[in-house]
């Protein structure tokens, strides 16, 4: 039995694929893909039951069974509770596993006649990663529920992998031909495709349909309140500007060595974030200025390191959410906390609508956590109106990458130049 009430927008997208068992719940974040999902996996009616997601998202997934639905609820990263999953006398269960485990399971290619979930689905969009390899070619389920809120990150091309989960049996090299434009770049010593674009596009969201996909943005249906940009531009430093033309500077009792493509944009960027004294007043000024609730999203454990101690020395109770663990009792309980999240860990998948001011001490490279992150406020349940701060040091690899990730693009080793 479920107990989830739904609203009217989350009924509507069930009723329109009551009658497929692959199914691809693309919704903008904050409207609710947990409960849809779920909802259709239950309603699905399979006695096996495996959902699939990041690692942080374990114990959410494992509260949201146990508080919602009367179903046996086992976290497969424990042997003990693996073991018992695989059970088949056990009564109706779902299993929950994170995507760096699922390939180390290989007991799991036995099962047979199960509801197979992904969340945040876009993690599989690599093919030749172990954990795609593994869902793709060694899984057999009956029912497929896809969710993500950003399943491209605006790029088609990275569908491939979900489709063919969905039943649609394009070979690549035709989804190619068929959809994206590229151009052909062989300067690497080896042919590779680089998308320039897309072509048939009505034609491929038709398709996408027919096979169970649903695509839908918080615009379309919410009124949410307003979101305001505000960029707080930063000075760079001499060690920057010294690091720039000569590849090599001493911080401290560091030597920072820019002597391949990928330590060069690294440094530049601690450069402009923990080793950089100007952003750090900056944020012990928004601080001092904001009383609210403040989330954070940082990237290097040492910029975690210094953001803590200006916290401290404001006296603003913290929470983190990192590699390391999640404490949220902070932002649960003091209206004047400060929540310090690292990207990779909890840009995606986190409920903060308690807060509606998100602080940017440094930017991702990654184009889809960027987009989710500004979601972690603006979805269901906000109310006031979502300030966003970007703390950017002007002529400087950071205005580079934002200006990336507004074009939903990776800002990648291939894209770095040295002229930044």
């Amino acid at each position: 039995m479920s107990n989830v009430e739904l609203f009217d927008f989350q009924r509507k997208i069930l009723e329109d694929t009551s009658d497929k068992n692959h199914v691809a719940y693309y919704l903008d974040m904050g409207l609710g893909k947990t409960f849809v999902g779920s909802e259709k996996m239950y309603s699905l009616g399979a006695n096996i039951n495996l959902v699939v997601c990041q690692k942080s998202k374990i114990d959410d997934w494992i509260e949201h069974f146990e508080t919602h639905y009367n179903m046996n609820v086992l976290d497969l990263t424990k042997p003990a509770q693996f073991d018992a999953f695989k059970l088949y006398s056990l009564p109706t269960k779902v299993g929950i596993i994170n995507y760096e485990l699922i390939f180390r399971r290989p007991d799991l290619r036995e099962l047979r006649g199960f509801t197979l979930m992904l969340d945040e689905s876009s993690m599989i969009q690599n093919e030749s990663a172990k954990r795609t390899k593994f869902i793709l070619d060694k899984l057999h389920p009956e029912n497929v529920v896809l969710l993500s809120g950003t399943p491209t990150g605006g790029k088609y091309e990275k569908l491939w992998s979900q489709l063919r989960l969905l039943g649609w049996r394009i070979s690549k090299t035709q989804f190619w031909e068929d959809y994206i434009r590229y151009y052909i770049d062989d300067s690497v010593g080896f042919p590779m495709k680089i998308p320039i674009g897309y072509k048939n596009v009505d034609q491929l969201k038709s398709k996408l349909r027919e096979y169970g996909a649903v695509f839908l943005k918080s615009d379309e249906i919410l009124d949410l309140p307003e979101q305001i940009f505000q960029t707080i531009h930063i000075d760079t430093t001499p060690a920057y500007k010294r690091f720039k033309d000569k590849r090599i500077v001493k911080i401290d009792d560091h030597e920072l060595v820019g002597d391949t493509t990928f330590n060069y944009l690294l440094y530049a960027r601690q450069l402009c974030g923990q080793y950089n004294q100007n952003k750090l007043d900056a944020f012990r000024s928004l601080l001092q200025s904001c009383d609210d609730r403040l989330i954070v999203f940082y990237n290097f454990k040492d910029e975690l390191a210094e953001l803590m101690r200006i916290c401290k020395d404001e006296h603003r109770p913290v929470s983190t959410v990192n590699g390391d663990g999640r404490d949220l009792s902070a932002y649960e309980s003091q209206e004047d906390s400060v929540t310090l999240i690292q990207y990779q860990a909890g840009a995606m998948g986190l409920n903060l609508q308690k807060a509606s001011r998100i602080v940017y001490f440094t930017p991702p490279l990654s184009s889809e956590l960027f987009e989710q992150s500004k979601k972690r406020t603006h979805r269901i349940g906000q109310k006031s109106t979502c300030f966003y701060y970007f703390l950017t040091c002007r002529r400087s690899v950071e205005q580079r990458i934002y200006s990336n990730l507004g074009e939903y693009r990776d800002y990648t080793d291939k894209l770095f130049e040295d002229g930044c």
